[in-house]
């Protein structure tokens, strides 16, 4: 009977360090940007670790452990209080997006236009990050935020991104998405049908030349719009044009809902900004936003996760 005993102790034992494995798996996973592939190659989005067989479980175990560590290293250095959340895996299913309710315009739904939105329909405690413009080309804040696999998506004005192409590739080399914010950020309803879609399609083309793709989603300067920006943006290939529940500065918070609290699903704005704009570096905002974020028990997703 020892041998019968002896294989129920060993299985009950994997049984054990396979759910431990599982809890790990779930609170290290983290969508983000992929650190620097040093010869040359260049890496992909990061995508969530699957657990491999029972008989790698162990090293699977110190892999997660591991990265845990590593973050834990990566906010201490970047002077963080708590390490940040890690977001849930992707959802297998995408949520339904529609226009925020009162962010519609007229045929909205007959003409099948991108929807206007602030939040993502989701139970995940989740917010996302989003940043405008591109004046600001901080190394810093790219070293930052490989080094805390924190996910953010770019909404890149060319007017401002046309100086140094090369650091959005740096960018997108490290999983970041990269999405249209128009050629000169105007003020679209003031302008013909035709000067929109040239503001929106101009930007798609810059993207395919300069990043190799042409987005799916757009921010419409300012966050106004009406429906010959939303007609223009479908013309060019745009999806969904989502807007923000949230905006983080430097030094403080400013929020659009009477609440003034994030919920899960939220899209937070920032900019491409430093010294010259804020009494501060890109870096001191991303501690804002993640002082806030953590507190309030919140991880940052990829955006284009749930899209």
């Amino acid at each position: 009977m020892r041998p019968v005993r002896q294989k129920y102790k060993n299985n009950a034992k994997r049984a054990r360090v396979w759910g431990g494995v599982a809890v790990l798996a779930v609170a290290a996973l983290a969508s983000g940007c992929a650190d620097d592939d040093t010869n040359g190659a260049r890496p992909g989005p990061q995508q969530a670790l699957h657990a491999p067989p029972a008989r790698a479980l162990d090293s699977y175990a110190a892999r997660l452990r591991a990265q845990q560590a590593a973050r834990a290293v990566a906010a201490k250095h970047w002077g963080l209080a708590k390490v940040p959340l890690a977001a849930p895996p992707a959802p297998a299913r995408k949520p339904v997006i529609g226009p925020r309710d009162g962010f519609e315009v007229t045929d909205q739904e007959e003409l099948g236009l991108p929807p206007v939105f602030t939040t993502v329909p989701t139970k995940d405690k989740v917010v996302f990050l989003t940043i405008d413009d591109g004046s600001e080309k901080d190394p810093a804040f790219l070293r930052m935020m490989s080094d805390l696999k924190i996910p953010y998506t770019a909404f890149l004005s060319n007017y401002l991104v046309k100086d140094d192409y090369g650091y959005f590739r740096k960018m997108r080399d490290r999983g970041v998405t990269l999405n249209n914010h128009t050629l000169t950020h105007p003020y679209l309803p003031g302008l013909s049908y035709e000067e929109q879609r040239d503001e929106i399609c101009g930007m798609q083309d810059i993207m395919e030349k300069q990043f190799g793709k042409r987005p799916k989603v757009f921010r419409p300067p300012y966050g106004n719009y009406n429906q010959d920006t939303l007609r223009a943006a479908k013309s060019c290939g745009i999806k969904y044009a989502p807007i923000w529940d949230e905006e983080v500065f430097v030094d403080h918070w400013e929020y659009r809902d009477w609440d003034r609290d994030l919920h899960p699903g939220d899209i937070v704005l920032t900019h491409f900004r430093g010294r010259e704009d804020w009494d501060g570096t890109m870096p001191d905002m991303i501690r804002r936003f993640l002082k806030l974020v953590t507190d309030k028990g919140y991880a940052v997703a990829r955006l284009e996760d749930y899209l």
